[in-house]
């Protein structure tokens, strides 16, 4: 195949002066010409979009900018007149895309090379039909997945089957999603080794990435040649061909800015952001601490819009495309701008906090500085970031005796289980139940179908030697994240060095190579202004409204909508944990022994500033209906901090202090259970009313404000709420210094 015909297809994707990498070169002849497995390690930015795109026009013989050539019913194209070494009738291009931003700019992309591309994910769900239809029509060259329609039993059952037989060439972007070992493994991706085992002979298969270390390079390709040595038929060698460029960024200067506290950070953001070059990402931790920055920032005059996993899909839209037109300084994001924002121009990278991982780190500032000589990647790192890493740590893989009860009970039942009904069996969250669900089902344990999950009676062994070094894996990723902060080296050569990029060496840019940097002052305007925001107190707590699924499967007779005469009013609290402002006030309060879940803070009276900000959010509450009595909750591990704070909210506001709801039944502490329907039933008959509090509840005219010390679930304040409403309390306002969900 001539390469004078793949670097005219590169002018027509991506200009007049493109020439093809070597790489790039290198690749597309293995895939068109020698139908080799291929894996692309390659900085972002490096053009490994290119690659199959101009992969799939050469296989299906397009001539570059137009429609392309006539295609067969089945999707199977013409190649021929590609060159002599491409083949004839060749089916579409499947790429497999982990965020729909990336889908997005892909199907764009390849309307450039005339290329007819197809979406299925879970954006356009009534539009699957007429896209598979145009897809047997031939009248579609690719076909864009997202990776959990992997799994998505009507997709795996009606659609993947055929998929199999007829794709053309199978592509894998952000292919470190596959391995456990990676900083962003996702267990659909897992089902891809399934797919690649079913493709027929002489498939070309590519996987691409910008962030894979040399362990998940191996376990990648490993996964890349299954089925390999069973399908080598037609393929000149079967072992997965590894590309491995440089990682070096030459347009981005690495700096880290220590702040000591988020007011501060806050501040210097307010005042440097017109200092950055042109739009960009602020990257933080937690939703509401995205939240929170883009309030204080809009407040100082800047336009910025907020983007994270919360953001409805519409928004998302319109945030992406007020970026990339420039129409906001910046997108304040979460980790869910990640992957897949293609903005060539974007001029900075700011992160206020670190993420726990150096590769996950380096995946983020790569959005910026693509097509720009210059471009800042700023970490702005906090005393709270570790207490965060460790709220957010508890996704390594269940215990043994935990996986054993989910198979079970899913080998005993009768018909499918669902998820919700499957947390009634086992003590985990449903995101981890999920997880753990979906590792079962590639691991062939289980499988999803209509209406839940199936055991499949094949036999499964527990890898726990696997599952612990993952974990260690995670806690040397950490240290490494402050490591990088502290290092008086190269920052991008420590980035690169984290990656196994063995090209790894001082860039002449950051601000220690360059001994320049970013100044730490902030103006007493900024830090004044974004300490009244970020000390601005209350958040809502929102009352439990259903009761959890399966409980009658442990002997409670509770289903469905909670009562209206059995639950609780919308509450308050004085932050979240995880915030910025009061939440790190408070977060020493509450801190906690590695796994124990009961309290190892000090318990002692309320410190007069944070009583003060209470009293601050009492006067800010709307009430419908202002409480008239108040009553604490029997506290095992804060009972002088629960007592002072429900004394003096009942000085203050000038109500009676009805006494304690007294805690008759211990059961576990909330950091111990880990899933609603577990919690619950630890705390059904936890409370008991005495006979004088009950005699009063009953000559009430209002309600009562429920005083605890730290919302964890909701679920202590439900069952409280429960027997004090039949007990005859006419209503229930939960009130609690800090809360961890939302």
């Amino acid at each position: 195949m001539p390469r004078a015909r793949a670097e005219e297809l590169l002018r027509a994707l991506a200009g007049p002066g493109a020439a093809l990498r070597d790489d790039q070169w290198r690749a597309i002849d293995a895939l068109v010409t020698d139908r080799r497995r291929v894996l692309l390690v390659q900085r972002t930015g490096w053009g490994k979009s290119a690659v199959y795109f101009l992969a799939t026009a050469l296989l299906r013989g397009h001539a570059g900018g137009g429609a392309g050539g006539s295609d067969e019913a089945g999707g199977v194209g013409d190649a021929r007149g590609v060159g002599d070494a491409a083949p004839a009738r060749v089916g579409p291009t499947v790429i497999v895309s982990p965020l729909l931003a990336l889908i997005r700019n892909q199907a764009a992309a390849a309307a450039r090379l005339g290329i007819r591309a197809g979406e299925i994910h879970s954006g356009n769900l009534t539009e699957w039909d007429e896209v598979y239809g145009a897809l047997r029509a031939g009248e579609l060259d690719l076909l864009l997945v997202g990776p959990e329609r992997l799994n998505n039993p009507t997709f795996r059952d009606e659609y993947l089957p055929e998929l199999a037989r007829t794709t053309g060439l199978l592509v894998i972007d952000e292919a470190h999603c596959i391995s456990d070992w990676g900083h962003d493994f996702r267990p659909d991706y897992r089902r891809l080794r399934s797919l690649i085992g079913e493709l027929r002979p002489g498939v070309p298969v590519l996987a691409t990435t910008a962030t894979a270390n040399a362990r998940v390079v191996e376990d990648v390709s490993e996964q890349l040649g299954a089925g390999a040595a069973a399908a080598s038929d037609g393929m000149v060698g079967a072992e997965t061909l590894v590309l491995r460029g440089p990682l070096e960024r030459e347009s981005l200067r690495l700096a880290v800015v220590s702040l000591p506290t988020a007011e501060e950070r806050f501040g210097w953001l307010a005042d440097r952001l017109p200092e950055l070059p042109g739009s960009g990402i602020v990257y933080t931790l937690t939703k509401p601490a995205a939240e929170e920055l883009t309030g204080f920032l809009r407040a100082q005059g800047h336009t910025v819009a907020t983007y994270h996993g919360g953001t409805e899909p519409a928004e998302r839209i319109a945030a992406e495309e007020d970026l990339l037109a420039n129409r906001v300084k910046a997108l304040i994001a979460t980790s869910a701008l990640g992957m897949g924002f293609d903005k060539p121009d974007l001029g900075f990278v700011v992160h206020v906090g670190a993420p726990n991982s150096p590769i996950a780190y380096y995946q983020q500032v790569g959005r910026a500085g693509r097509a720009l000589e210059s471009a800042e990647a700023i970490l702005l790192p906090a005393a709270e970031d570790r207490a965060i890493w460790r709220y957010f740590a508890d996704t390594s893989f269940p215990p043994e005796r935990l996986v054993r009860d989910v198979l079970g009970a899913l080998g005993q039942a009768s018909k499918p289980m669902s998820t919700q009904a499957l947390l009634a069996v086992v003590d985990l969250g449903p995101g981890r139940l999920e997880q753990m669900l979906k590792v079962l089902d590639t691991d062939g344990a289980v499988r999803r179908v209509k209406g839940g999950w199936e055991h499949t009676g094949q036999p499964w062994a527990y890898d726990a030697r696997r599952y612990e070094r993952v974990a260690a894996a995670r806690a040397v990723e950490e240290q490494s994240m402050l490591d990088y902060i502290a290092t008086t080296s190269c920052r991008m050569e420590f980035l690169r060095r984290a990656l196994d990029d063995p090209y790894a060496a001082a860039c002449a840019r950051c601000d220690r190579c360059t001994g320049r940097s970013w100044a730490a002052d902030v103006s007493a305007q900024a830090r004044a202004s974004a300490r009244t925001e970020l000390r601005r107190p209350g958040v809502v707590v929102e009352p439990r409204k259903m009761w959890p699924t399966g409980m009658r499967t442990l002997g409670i007779n509770a289903s469905g909508r909670i009562p209206a005469a059995a639950g609780a009013l919308p509450g308050r609290a004085l932050a979240r944990l995880n915030d910025l402002g009061w939440g790190n006030r408070l977060r020493p309060m509450f801190d906690s022994a590695p796994g124990a879940g009961e309290a190892r803070g000090v318990d002692q009276p309320v410190p007069d500033d944070v009583f003060d900000g209470v009293v601050r959010m009492l006067a800010a509450w709307e009430w419908e209906q202002r409480p008239v009595a108040v009553v604490t909750i029997g506290s095992r591990s804060r009972p002088r901090l629960v007592g002072d704070l429900g004394q003096r909210i009942a000085q203050v506001g000038r109500l009676p202090l009805l006494g304690e709801l007294p805690r008759v039944a211990g059961g576990p502490f909330a950091g111990q259970v880990h899933n609603s329907a577990h919690r619950l039933a630890g705390l059904w008959s936890a409370f008991d009313v005495p006979p004088p509090l009950a005699e009063t509840l009953g000559g009430l005219a209002g309600p009562v404000l429920l005083v605890d010390d730290l919302v964890v679930t909701g679920w202590t304040m439900t069952a409280a709420a429960r027997v004090l409403r039949a007990a005859g309390a006419p209503a229930v306002m939960p009130l609690a210094l800090a809360m961890e969900t939302g």
